[in-house]
């Protein structure tokens, strides 16, 4: 009988000494440790220091060194920018988009970016709102980004936008905000709504919460009438909602589909053997294991498979949203670069005609062309944000002393500024309602514009779109004592303007003799980079506002 037992005994040892060789020939650390340094966006990286601690708890070898894996958090634009510089320190990296990289590489500093390696995880871009106030929305706003652009539309004054506050996250700061963005514009551009899209940035560009957390927080806040909503990762909402479950917030899915975070991997090392590590762990992390622990923390697979934790009782559709075809880098830097120019600060110097004429009724509105001029300044200034730069001139002949046709009524500057104990605004308003027709003045439109541009040019501002603003009732120049004339002012706007430091002319014109000088009105405005319009009807200003910004994208080659 012992014979069988010292047979089996001797086979078990032989097989645990055949166990041991093969386990430390694939897990051989007589080499010492072999650092891989992995740096993620932080919302991931808690996720993937779970997977890198059951990874070095596996003694992974490379050339006889084991591979010790250390996840840090960094912001994904911060290393973008590090890794252009050439100033990484990571060995791997896991940023949350590849739009920003997209992005990044387009800039000189971004040419050396590496490409990157594939997708690790998803999470959805989607609409947000609090679960308490989400059934408020049903009749109002449907999920879409077409619905979203229509409530944030700042010219859109009867639409959705007086029931729903819009919250956005900042583009150039956010890879969230950057693909809300990037899935608005090209929604915008399929359904024919470039205008309203300009009017939809223009506002949100003051409704940028600083990150993820703060406008998820916000979203719950009780703040007037209005229900806010905002954009946010499905991730995001997730975690939101895990550390705050007394302020639940749902995830609404646009109807268009959308864009996804896909938490590229990018490889920086040279190092031949850490390189090598780099390899394994990018191959650890596609094994179910890694995908079940991603999951876990709210995020999707890479094929857009959620976990468990991604229920509709808990806010979310589990299943995969319609995907939005992604961007190309050359559509990605245009959106960008006109995310950049329509936020560029305004400075502003607006003319208002007070001429004889302006007196006159406007048939059919029950007002003088004066109060209807009046009216459409004060509903394009309501446009400007509070930390623009705005003036105000009247012109008529001989308004401010013999032979000189304008008159300064309210110094170019900040509307959120003091001056004389008043607010700039508040000033500008105060102006305009008491502002009359001077009933014996002729226009004297040619010396105005000439000594305005004249004074724009000499104190422009490099860091805001600088526009000279002309109201009139569009009679033309009309100055019995001669002055500037229409073949002179047109030579003194052709070589007085600098593309370089673009000073465009946006002239607005109301009444039924308007018409008559539109080829005039065309020729001064082009002649500076701009545009004239003839105005129908008092409310289409916010619309001409809003073309004279949507200028800002092309300037200074608008119409080359």
């Amino acid at each position: 009988m012992l014979v069988p037992l010292a047979g089996a005994v001797a086979m078990a040892v032989l097989l645990g000494v055949a166990a041991f060789v093969i386990f430390n020939r694939d897990h051989d650390c007589s080499g010492g440790r072999l650092p891989l340094r992995v740096v993620a966006t932080p919302e991931i990286q808690p996720a993937l220091n779970k997977i890198a601690a059951d990874y070095n708890k596996a003694m992974h070898s490379i050339d006889d060194k084991c591979v010790e894996v250390t996840v840090a958090e960094e912001e994904s634009a911060r290393t973008a920018n590090a890794v252009a510089a050439g100033k990484a320190t990571a060995d791997f990296w896991v940023a949350d988009s590849s739009l920003l990289m997209e992005s990044m590489r387009a800039t000189s500093a971004g040419e050396e970016l590496p490409q990157v390696e594939g997708s690790i995880a998803t999470s959805p871009v989607v609409l947000a709102a609090a679960r308490s106030a989400a059934s408020r929305l049903t009749d109002t706003l449907q999920p879409s980004w077409s619905a979203m652009i229509s409530a944030a539309n700042v010219a859109n004054v009867d639409g959705p936008g007086r029931k729903v506050r819009v919250l956005a996250l900042d583009p150039q700061k956010s890879s969230a905000g950057l693909a809300a963005l990037l899935a608005a514009a090209g929604t915008a551009r399929e359904a024919g709504q470039d205008k309203e899209l300009v009017g939809a940035l223009k506002e949100l560009s003051g409704q940028l919460a600083s990150d993820p957390a703060a406008l998820l927080a916000s979203l719950t806040v009780k703040s007037g009438s209005k229900v806010p909503i905002g954009v946010s990762s499905e991730q995001a909402i997730y975690i939101h909602n895990t550390e705050k479950p007394q302020s639940q917030v749902v995830a609404l899915y646009p109807k268009e589909g959308t864009l996804s975070l896909d938490y590229p991997v990018t490889i920086l090392t040279e190092d031949p053997g850490v390189l090598k590590a780099a390899a394994d762990f990018k191959q650890a992390l596609a094994t179910e294991s890694a995908k079940k622990t991603l999951r876990a923390a709210g995020f999707r697979t890479d094929e857009g498979k959620a976990g468990e934790v991604l229920t509709k009782a808990k806010g979310f559709d589990p299943e995969s949203p319609a995907a939005l075809d992604p961007p190309d880098g050359a559509t990605v830097t245009r959106v960008v670069q006109t995310w950049s120019r329509l936020n560029l600060g305004s400075r502003l110097l607006a003319l208002l005609d007070v001429s004889g004429t302006m007196a006159l009724p406007v048939p059919g509105t029950g007002m003088t062309r004066m109060q209807a001029i009046n009216k459409i300044a004060t509903e394009g200034l309501s446009l400007f944000p509070p930390d623009s730069d705005i003036g105000l001139w009247s012109f008529s002949t001989h308004l401010d002393g013999q032979g000189r046709d304008y008159k300064e009524l309210v110094s170019v500057g900040p509307l959120a500024e003091t001056t004389d104990g008043v607010l700039r605004k508040d000033l500008m308003g105060q102006t305009l309602a008491t502002l009359q027709a001077k009933a014996t003045g002729d226009t004297g439109l040619n010396d105005t514009i000439k000594a305005a541009y004249t004074e724009m040019t000499k104190t422009y501002k490099e860091d805001k779109v600088n526009t000279l603003l002309i109201l009139t009732d569009g009679a033309g120049n009309d100055d019995p004592d001669g002055g500037v004339t229409n073949a002179q002012l047109l030579q003194f706007l052709k070589k007085t303007y600098n593309p370089k430091r673009p000073i465009s002319i946006l002239l607005i014109a109301f009444g039924p003799e308007a018409r008559k000088g539109k080829q005039q009105m065309d020729a001064l405005a082009k002649a500076a980079g701009g545009e004239a319009y003839i105005a129908d009807d008092v409310l289409q200003v916010r619309d001409f506002f809003l073309q004279g910004m949507e200028r800002r994208i092309c300037m200074p080659n608008c119409d080359g």
